[in-house]
C-alpha cells in the first residue's frame, strides 16, 4: 500500500514535471501557423532598425558640415571607421549567435544603437562625433546584420530558407526606404537632434518585443525547422545545407578558394554599396543641385525596389544557379555606376536609382547559399562573418577614398567610374567559384545549447 501511494506521488511530479515543460516549449505568442515566420520578423524589424540608424549618416554630413564647420573628408573618416567597425562586429557577433542565439545579441545590439545615437546629440568635438557614430554605433549595428539573417533563417527554415533569406536581406533597404526620406524631413524642419532622438525612440520600442517573443531556434518553442524531412533539393540539385556536422576549422576556411572568391567579392559589394552610394549619392546630388529632400527620397526608391530585387534574388537562389545569379547582380551594378557620372536631372537620377535599387542588396542571398553550400549550417554564422568582414573592409575605403576624390578633384564622377569597374570584376569572380564538392544531407537539427 505504501509502495502503491509512492508511485502515485512520484506519477504525479512527473506529469507536472511534463506540463511545466510543454508549458515552457510552447510559442510565446499563439500563432495558427510556423512560429519561424514571426521570428522572422523580429528579425527584420531589427535589421530595419540597425540599417536605418547606421545609414543616417548620409543625411547628417551636410547639417554636421554646417554646424560644426567639420570638413566632407573628415566626416567621411568618422562614417568609414562606422562601416569598418560595422564589418569587424560581424565575425565577432557570428561566434556570439552561434554560442548564444540570436536573441541576447540583437537586444545588446539594440541597446548599444540608443546609447551611441543619444549621446551623439550632446557632442561638441570631432573626436566625439568618432567615438560615438564610429565605434559606438558601428558596432551596434553590426550585431544586426547580415549575419543575422543568414544565422536565423539557417536554424529556423529548410523548405523556403531562399524566401526567408530574401525577406530578411531585404531589411536593410527597406529600413534606409522609411528613414532615409523621413529623417532628411525631420531634419529640415527640426533639426538633426531631433532626426536622432527619432531613430533612439524606434530602437527603445522594439526591446520589449525582442524580450518577449523573440526565441533563439525552433527547439525552444517544441517544433522543428520547417520542412524538415521533405528531402526536396532545389531544382538547381542543390540541397539545402542543414548538416549538423562540426563546425569547420577556420584554417581549413582560409584555405578554401571558395572563401577567397566570395569574400573578394563582397569586398567589392560593399565599396560599391555601403562605401559609396549608401555614404556618398545624397552629398553628390545636392552638390548638383537636387533638394535634399529629393535626394533622400531618390535613395527611398532605391529601398523599395531593392525590396523586389532582393525577394527575387532569394526566391531565384533556390532554382537557379547562384554564382550566375551572383555574377549577373554584380554587372548589373557597375552598368548603374557608369550611368551615375553622366545624369543631369531627376529624370536620370530616378533611373539610376531603379536599376541600382534592384541589385542594392540582392547580392546577399546568393552568397550566404554558397557559404552554406561549401561550408554547411553549423559554419555559416562564423564564415559568413568573416565574408561581412572584407565587405565592410571595401565599404570604408571606398567611403574614405570617395571623400578624398570628392575633396581632390570636386566632384565624384572618377569615383562612380572606379566603382563600376569593380562592379565588373566581381561579376567575374562570381562565376569562378567552384560548385560544391558535395551535398549537404537533409537531418534533424539538434537544440542548440544557448539559454532564451
Amino acid at each position: 500500500m505504501l509502495c502503491g501511494k509512492k508511485e502515485r506521488v512520484k506519477k504525479n511530479e512527473e506529469r507536472q514535471s511534463s506540463a511545466k515543460v510543454n508549458r515552457r516549449l510552447r510559442p510565446p505568442l499563439p500563432v495558427s501557423f510556423f512560429y519561424g515566420w514571426v521570428v522572422v520578423a523580429l528579425s527584420f524589424l531589427t535589421t530595419l532598425v540597425g540599417a536605418g540608424t547606421r545609414s543616417a549618416a548620409a543625411v547628417l554630413i551636410n547639417p554636421l558640415e554646417t554646424e560644426f564647420g567639420w570638413s566632407r573628408a573628415a566626416i567621411a573618416s568618422a562614417v568609414s571607421l562606422n562601416l569598418l567597425l560595422f564589418g569587424v562586429a560581424a565575425p565577432i557577433s557570428g561566434w556570439l549567435l552561434d554560442r548564444f542565439g540570436p536573441r541576447r545579441i540583437m537586444i545588446g545590439s539594440l541597446a548599444l544603437l540608443v546609447f551611441g545615437v543619444s549621446a551623439t546629440t550632446f557632442m561638441q568635438e570631432f573626436w566625439q562625433l568618432v567615438l560615438l557614430w564610429g565605434v559606438v554605433v558601428g558596432l551596434g549595428a553590426g550585431g544586426t546584420a547580415s549575419v543575422l539573417s543568414a544565422t536565423v533563417a539557417h536554424r529556423w527554415f529548410v523548405a523556403r530558407r531562399g524566401l526567408a533569406l530574401g525577406i530578411l536581406n531585404s531589411a536593410a533597404s527597406t529600413g534606409q526606404l522609411i528613414f532615409l526620406p523621413l529623417l532628411m524631413a525631420v531634419i529640415v524642419a527640426a533639426g538633426w537632434r531631433v532626426g536622432s532622438w527619432l531613430l533612439v525612440a524606434v530602437a527603445l520600442g522594439l526591446i520589449p518585443l525582442l524580450v518577449l517573443w523573440m526565441r533563439n531556434e525552433p527547439a525552444d518553442v517544441g517544433l522543428e525547422p520547417y520542412g524538415l524531412g521533405e528531402g526536396d533539393a532545389s531544382p538547381t540539385g542543390r540541397a539545402a545545407s542543414t548538416d549538423v556536422s562540426a563546425s569547420v576549422p577556420l584554417s581549413e576556411v582560409f584555405r578554401s578558394s571558395t572563401f577567397w572568391l566570395l569574400a573578394g567579392s563582397f569586398f567589392v559589394c560593399g565599396g560599391t554599396s555601403n562605401g559609396l552610394i549608401g555614404t556618398h549619392l545624397i552629398p553628390h546630388s545636392i552638390d548638383h543641385g537636387f533638394p535634399e529632400v529629393a535626394a533622400a527620397a531618390t535613395v527611398g526608391v532605391m529601398g523599395g525596389l531593392n525590396f523586389v530585387g532582393t525577394l527575387l534574388s532569394g526566391w531565384l537562389i533556390d532554382r537557379v544557379d547562384a554564382r550566375k545569379l551572383l555574377s549577373v547582380v554584380y554587372a548589373l551594378r557597375g552598368v548603374s555606376l557608369f550611368i551615375l557620372p553622366f545624369v543631369i536631372d531627376f529624370s536620370g537620377l530616378f533611373i539610376f536609382a531603379v536599376i541600382y535599387g534592384l541589385d542594392w542588396f540582392a547580392t546577399v542571398p546568393p552568397t550566404i547559399a554558397l557559404t552554406a553550400d561549401a561550408f554547411g549550417k553549423r559554419s555559416v554564422g562564423s564564415v559568413f562573418g568573416w565574408i561581412f568582414l572584407s565587405h565592410q573592409i571595401g565599404a570604408a575605403l571606398a567611403a574614405s577614398v570617395s571623400g578624398a576624390i570628392r575633396v581632390w578633384l570636386g566632384d565624384y564622377q572618377l569615383a562612380f567610374l572606379m566603382g563600376g569597374v569593380m562592379a565588373l570584376i566581381a561579376a567575374g569572380l562570381a562565376l569562378r567559384i567552384p560548385q560544391p564538392r558535395r551535398e549537404a544531407q537533409l537531418s534533424p537539427v539538434p537544440s542548440e545549447a544557448a539559454s532564451t
